[in-house]
């Protein structure tokens, strides 16, 4: 049988929907999946892996895991796969995957899959990923008896619970010959969903004109909505008020919401490549040719700047 080892992303004790793409993969593989969660006070993460079908969900809980530094996350991760005797090892490709993911594959041995984005036949170990920017998706397959799997999060549906009970188990690994130390965690303090948790995003555009209409124009919506906020890569490359962690695209963010809100963008490739997952994507462009309709769902040919005030109330007496 098969054997799966997906690794769950936290932060601060806090799981990460991002997990459960990656055990969505894992369910389409086959076979029986553990869970290994690193950190510190894990016990919130425990209980909300409980119920998705693990075996067993593995916990490398201390203070030397509080903060992630990728040798100490990578001697866990290696740990638990070789308890498990994992053949698979699969995670989220956010920022924490990819950094640390090829290390593991490294210290086990394994070829890597990185950006998965489709699982093409378990038998032949065959898988889609993006390469060139985007601009190919090529078919990929391990050669190896062990292989690591970063799972591209807007490609895959998040898993459902499944019902029934896994077994916690504490699992102690080394720091992995760390040389490196928590010096400082910058974060972005918002009231507003994370770009990449949120179920709907808002996005604007450059035909929001400058930094500040752009604030102007997207936070109301952002308000009525619940909403987290996105730029496209002109954007943030053009005014300095909207920050490069806003980014949606191949470059930046990928998204995948159930809703995704266009507003004022034109649609180039690189900015579809981070949101075309979408369930549900509404664009606002005053340009009936703008590629950004090819993808919608829905599409509105006006100028953002008249229409969103009736819609914004709208939605407010909707929800009120």
């Amino acid at each position: 049988m098969t054997k799966i080892l997906v690794v769950a992303e936290q932060q601060a004790g806090q799981l990460k929907r991002s997990t459960l793409a990656a055990i969505t993969l894992a369910r389409q593989i086959g076979g029986a999946f553990d869970i290994v969660a690193v950190g510190e006070g894990l016990g919130a993460v425990a209980d909300g892996l409980q119920g998705y079908g693990a075996d067993t969900i593995f916990t490398v809980d201390g203070a030397a895991y509080a903060n992630y530094l990728a040798q100490p996350y990578k001697a866990a991760i290696v740990a638990a796969a070789t308890e498990t005797g994992a053949e698979y090892v699969i995670a989220p490709a956010g920022t924490f995957g990819k950094d640390v993911m090829p290390r593991v594959a490294a210290a086990l041995g394994a070829g890597m899959v990185a950006d998965c984005t489709a699982l093409v036949d378990a038998a032949a170990k065959t898988f889609k990923r993006p390469m060139y920017a985007g601009n190919v998706l090529a078919t990929v397959r391990s050669n190896t008896a062990k292989t690591v799997i970063s799972v591209r999060v807007a490609d895959f549906d998040s898993a459902e619970k499944s019902g029934g009970t896994s077994a916690v188990k504490a699992l102690t690994a080394g720091d992995g010959g760390n040389g490196a130390r928590f010096v400082d965690f910058d974060i972005t303090e918002s009231e507003r969903p994370e770009l990449t948790e949120a179920d709907v995003v808002v996005s604007g555009g450059r035909g929001l004109k400058d930094g500040e209409t752009f604030w102007k124009t997207m936070n109301p919506v952002a308000d009525a909505f619940g909403a987290a906020i996105g730029a496209t890569r002109a954007v943030v490359d053009a005014w300095e008020e909207v920050p490069n962690d806003m980014q949606v695209g191949q470059t930046g963010k990928v998204v995948a919401p159930k809703l995704y809100i266009a507003i004022a963008i034109s649609g180039a490739i690189q900015h579809l490549a981070g949101m075309k997952n979408s369930k549900t994507i509404v664009a606002i462009n005053k340009d009936p040719d703008a590629p950004i309709f090819q993808v919608a769902d829905y599409g509105l040919v006006a100028d953002a700047f008249k229409v969103l005030p009736d819609l914004v109330e709208k939605v407010k007496q909707a929800r009120a």
